[in-house]
Parts: C-alpha cells; sequence; structure tokens
C-alpha cells in the first residue's frame, strides 16, 4: 500500500542504533547510511529516518502510528524487547491480545527515542 515511510531525527546515530536493534529482532538488516538518512529495507518495504530538509526540529505526529508487521506474537515480544533495550519507551498498554470482535491482533506498542510511535502487529486466527 505504501512506497515507502520516513520519520525524522534529531539524531541519526542514535536512531540507527535503535532501529537497528527493532530490525535485527525480526529478521531484517542494518540500516544503510545514506548522508542525511538511514535506509531500512526489509520484506519489500522501504523505512527511512532523516533529519528534516527544512533544517527545523523533528516532531512526531500526534496520534499518527507506524506499524510493523511481525510473523507471530513471540517476534512483536522480541522487538518490543529489543526497542526498550535500545532507548525506546513502551506506550499504550502492554504487549498483548486485542480483541476486536471481527478479528484478533497482538500488538506491541512503543516510542522510538525522537518520540515516533511504533506498533508490532500480528494478526491472530480467529
Amino acid at each position: 500500500m505504501f512506497s515507502h515511510i520516513v520519520v525524522g531525527s534529531s539524531d541519526l546515530q542514535r536512531s540507527k542504533t535503535f532501529y537497528d536493534a527493532l530490525f535485527a529482532a525480526i529478521g531484517g538488516p542494518e540500516g544503510m547510511n545514506a548522508g542525511t538518512r538511514v535506509i531500512y529495507a526489509h520484506n519489500g518495504g522501504r523505512f527511512m529516518v532523516a533529519t528534516p530538509v527544512n533544517g527545523e526540529p523533528c516532531s512526531f505526529a500526534n496520534g499518527g502510528t507506524i506499524g510493523f508487521l511481525m510473523a507471530s506474537a513471540e517476534q512483536a515480544d522480541a522487538w518490543h524487547a529489543a526497542g526498550i533495550a535500545a532507548g525506546g519507551k513502551t506506550c499504550e498498554d502492554p504487549p498483548g491480545v486485542r480483541d476486536l470482535g471481527v478479528s484478533k491482533l497482538y500488538l506491541a506498542y512503543l516510542r522510538d527515542p525522537d518520540g515516533n510511535k511504533l506498533c508490532a502487529t500480528y494478526r491472530m486466527e480467529s
């Protein structure tokens, strides 16, 4: 559905350390340094962390969330633990099952070091 997602960072090296840990937890590669951005390519998607082009401070979207698809609840837990260990903070409810009535999801939420809200999503069989 999307070609890529970019989040802002005030410290690219700190962000690279954080996102390298998240992607390693799900079998993804280390980010590639590309000047003012770090690029991740995994499972057909592209995710980038960049310093704002306009020179203004980075900020996160209020109400925005970036979801990463997981292969299992255990992978979501490993992703969440890697994020906490690399400087992220848990947010929302603790990792676990959310019953939406028509489907069940296993979700784990984090804020990255710049405040961007991330979610590990595992779609469970109903």
